[in-house]
Order: structure tokens, then sequence, then C-alpha cells
């Protein structure tokens, strides 16, 4: 059978379109004007039809390519079997056997044919191909779970092509929103070719890397989950049928929506230029539109294939926002952007950068005072005998290797206030009808880096000593400085401390690092005087405030919380009881 390449056809006079969907995947039989890919101009979303049936054998684009009139989308062996031997059919039965037996033939051989052209593919794409010896094997090494869904950017390349790398070696580095780290080696073998380059972002699963390696016992497992996932897909190609019903529904408000046929194995996995907004799928009619509207698309839930956002839901989230509906909506739209100014005219300037951790701490900075009603409140605490007591532990502190900071023993204070007001420890539903209970105390610790204001977290601070909160925030602090902190390091705080130490001032007004509902900033502690047995003495005093979530904490839990704070600073016996 021959093999055909079907083109783009007549777009009228949009240019570079953008494919915003691919329905079919190679093995797939389609029938002419089955649709095969899903395209978005400015003006409406349409599908491009088949003009000849067979069998798909290779699809020449992804989702995000932009394409033109004539541009090839898939490779297709034309023809049917099938339809030849009804043609064929005559009344006699003997006749009818023989052809019964030239049709079952036929569908072994064509399954035969897809099936090697299947694993041609599966060479083709890196998938565990082997030498004729069987001796070595082509890899294809994937980004393993960066933890989210959002897409990381590769700072680093570690290896080149030709590069014999062991197990665990460090082959690229990504930067996330919080972190940067290094993505090691799965296998031992030899680079053979990179798919990715500096600067290009990256999801999990995508594959970056080919590498050569012997076909041991490691690489059988890979082709054993290779095959498994492989299995898996087909499985999910076969129940598709019923699936459509259901998500027809969602869709049928569209504009030129129809029947897709869509494979379990297609994944939007591939490299996202930098140009691309991470974690938002939506096609540029959608963006103008949101643009237009003030709409913030993250916060846009989408009902289309692969939740991608259509318009009906910028539509439908500017009505919920319009009615008041839902405490997440309420971040729908946002400012006015700022007019730049040319700042040359009145003198020598110089741009720079900010990098991408400082980009990603002021956009949810803005994003949490604007969404989060704040209360302040400002307490100072008699931190005199605390002081006294720090002083006396100098020599074990040196002994021990431990720097013995006020911080641990703040810490310590916040965690066990969270204990005694667990209305601080919980998190807003998005629903905004319901509160989520936390029985853990994890707390956070704000670092200063070069590159931006990082959190790490301390777990069960309630069940540390002083000596080991002193130790874990040596460690992460060091981690953070050298960029090395993990997302296990950055997730799942209840509450935060940012101590700005001997810079602190007389305060300041923390914002509050959502999802949690709370935040204490603490300042510089200063010699006052205070009245005391009828008479001004000299002590300690260490200011610091309170800024909570008033959606979640009412003023009069803030007012005690801040006193039990105060208690347990200025006599740290309250600590033990």
């Amino acid at each position: 059978m021959a093999l055909e390449k079907l083109t783009i056809p007549d777009l009228g006079d949009s240019e570079n379109v953008e494919v915003i969907e691919v329905l079919v995947a190679p093995g797939d039989e389609i029938q002419e004007n089955d649709s095969i890919l899903v395209l978005e101009t400015d003006k409406a979303a349409m599908e491009i039809p088949a003009t000849s049936a067979g069998v798909i054998k290779e699809v020449l684009l992804k989702v995000g390519d932009t394409v033109n009139q004539g541009d090839e989308m898939v490779s297709l062996e034309a023809g049917a079997d099938g339809s030849s031997a009804k043609d064929d059919e005559e009344p006699e039965s003997a006749d009818k056997e023989e052809q019964a037996e030239e049709q079952d033939s036929a569908e072994e051989t064509e399954k035969s044919e897809e099936a090697d052209h299947s694993d041609q593919n599966k060479a083709k794409a890196g998938d565990k191909k082997e030498t004729d010896s069987g001796e070595t094997r082509i890899e294809e090494i994937t980004v393993p779970d960066l933890g989210s869904d959002e897409a990381a950017e590769i700072i680093d390349i570690l290896v080149s092509v030709g590069d014999e790398v062991k197990t665990d070696d460090g082959l690229m580095t990504l930067e996330t929103d919080k972190a940067a780290m290094d993505v090691p080696s799965p296998l031992a073998g030899k680079i053979t070719e990179i798919k990715v380059k500096t600067g290009d972002k990256v999801k999990t699963g995508v594959a970056f890397m080919l590498a050569e390696t012997s076909n041991d016992s490691s690489s059988s497992a890979t082709s054993a989950e290779s095959a498994s996932k492989g299995s898996s897909d087909k499985e999910g190609s076969a129940k598709e049928g019923s699936n459509k019903e259901s998500s027809e529904k969602a869709k049928s408000e569209k504009p030129g929506s129809g029947n897709k046929q869509q494979s379990a194995t297609q994944q939007t996995t591939a490299v996202i230029s930098p140009a691309d907004q991470a974690g938002v799928y939506a096609g540029p009619a959608v963006r103008k539109l949101a643009r237009e509207l003030g709409v913030d698309l993250t916060q846009v839930k989408g009902s289309g294939t692969k939740n991608r956002i259509v318009k009906e839901d910028v539509h439908d989230f500017v009505k919920n926002v319009m009615q008041g509906g839902g405490a997440a909506s309420t971040a729908g739209f946002s400012l006015p952007a700022a007019r730049d100014i040319d700042f040359s005219q009145f003198g020598e300037i110089e741009e720079k950068d900010l990098s991408k951790l400082h980009q990603v701490t002021a956009r949810n900075m803005a994003q949490n005072w604007l969404q989060v009603p704040h209360v302040t409140q400002f307490e100072e605490a008699d931190v005199t005998e605390l002081e006294e007591f720090r002083a006396a532990q100098k020599a074990l502190s040196e002994k021990k290797g431990i720097k013995l900071s006020p911080l641990p023993f703040i810490v310590k204070a916040c965690a066990l206030a969270l204990t005694e007001f667990p209305q601080f420890n919980v998190s807003l539903h998005s629903s905004g009808n319901k509160l989520i209970q936390k029985k853990y105390v994890h707390i956070g610790v704000a670092v200063a880096t070069d590159a931006g204001l990082m959190v790490p977290v301390i777990r069960d601070v309630d069940q540390l000593s002083i000596w080991e909160i002193a130790a874990e925030i040596t460690e992460l602090s060091e981690l953070a400085r050298q960029r090395k902190l993990t997302k296990e390091h950055m997730s799942g705080g209840c509450f935060t401390v940012s101590s700005l130490g001997n810079l602190g001032g007389l305060g300041f007004t923390p914002i509050v690092n959502a999802p949690e509902v709370a935040i204490l900033g603490v300042s510089k502690t200063e010699i006052k005087p205070v009245w005391k047995d009828n008479e001004f003495v000299p002590r300690k005093i260490l200011p610091f405030s309170l800024s909570y979530d008033h959606r979640a904490v009412n003023g009069v839990d803030g007012g005690l919380f801040c006193q039990y704070l105060n208690s347990l600073l200025s006599d740290i016996r309250n600590m033990v009881l």
C-alpha cells in the first residue's frame, strides 16, 4: 500500500494558525472526513478532516505548532482490504467461505503490519530500540515528577552528545518557581541525542535525551514498563468511544465542536517555548478575550478537551465574579497595567532582568495582597530573660556546632501557639464555604538569598527541641542560599515566620503566604526603659507583628494569639508547661 501525506487545506485569510488539539495517533484507522486536527484562529476553532481513508503511520504536527495551507499534518497508508473483500462477495456459500478465509488472512496481515509499524514508530521515538545483536538499546530519558503541572525552565545542560554517564549523574539543571534542581540520569550509558536547549521549558514526562545503554535487567524492567504503558494506551483508545458522549457534552456549546477521535497516547508534553504561559491551556482568541476583560486565566477552570479554556469559560468566570459567587472568584480581575515611562529621557539608565524566583515571589505577593483581607496586630515581648538564657548556652552551642539565635525560640513558641489556637492552623477551601483543619504543625522560615526570598519548611515543629529546630534552620538556610532546596523542603507549611533580625526596625506588616492564613513578622530587639518595681529599668524588648486572613481568623483570636506568644517569649519556662 502507498503512503500518502495529508496536508492543511485552504484556511482563507488566516496565516500561522495554532494547532490546539491532535485527534489521531500512529496506528489509528480513519475514514474520509474523520477529524485529524483542531486549529484555532483569532475568530474561531476549526476541525481539519481527512481527505482519504487509511491507517495513520506518523503524526507530523504537535499541539502548539503553527501551520499554513499546504503544510503536512499526517502520513497515511491509504487503501482498505475490507472494502475490496466486501465488493467481491458472492451469494454461493463456498465463495463466502473462501472470502471469509481471505478476509481473516487479510486482517491478520494488516494487524501484523500495524504491529510492525507500531514497533518502528516506537523505535523512532527512542522507546527501547534494540540492535540486531540485542546487546544495546536506545533509552528515552524523560523529565521526572516535578510535583506540579507547572513547567520548569532549563538553565543548564550538563552533558553533551557522546558523553558516557552513570546512574544518578546530573544531566541538566531545571529551575522551578521555588528552587533549582539537577535531573539525574536513571541509567548508565552514552548520550546519543539531546532534544532540548537552555531556555526551553519542560513538564513532567517530556523526553529530553536519548541514551545508548546495555540490555541489562534495569533496561528490561524499563522495557516492561513501556510495554505496560503501551497496553494501557491501547485500552484507553478502545474505551474512547464510551467516553465520547460525556466529552462532547462539555464541548457542545463550543462553535465547530463535533465528534473527535482521541487517543490516550496523545499528551501535551512538547517543549514549551519561553513565551508560553506555564499551566494555562488556551488558544490565542481566548487569551485576547481574557486580556480585553482583564481576566487572569490562571484563575479560570477549563471545560474543553484536556481542560482547555474556551471562550465560554471566560464568560462564565466573569458572570460568576459579577454575581459574587465563590471565594476564589474575587481575584478574577487584574489591575490596569502600569504605563511604561521612557526614563532615558531624564538621564542614563540600565535595564536588568529579574530572576525567575524574584518574578514568582513578586507575582505571588501581589496576588496574596489582593486576594487576602489582611489584618495586622502589633505586640512587644520582654525577652530579657530569654537573651540571658541564650547567652548562657554559648559554650554548649559551640560544642554542638549549632548557632543558637533567638529564631529557634520564636519558631517553637509559634508551634505551641498554633496548638493552643488551632483556628490559625487552617486553610480556606476554594469554595469559600469551609475550612481545612490541619493536625500537623509545619512552619516556614523566610530566608533571603541572592536570587530572592525563599521559605523552606520545618516539619513537626511541636515535636522538636530548641536545638533540633536551630539545626534545621541552619541546614535549610544553607540549602536555600545554594539553591538546592527540593519541593519537599518548600511545601506543606501551616504558618510562616519572617524575621528581619538586627535590620528589623520598629515593625512591619508581613503579607500572608496563602494558602496559609497567618504570618509572624519579627523586628529588631531594642533596649527600652520599662517601669518595674517603682522605677524605670532597661529591658530587651522584641517587637513582632501578626498578619492574618480576616476571612478565617477573627480580631479577638488574633489578640489572644499575640498575648499567648508574648507570654511564651517573655518567660521561656512557659514553653515546657
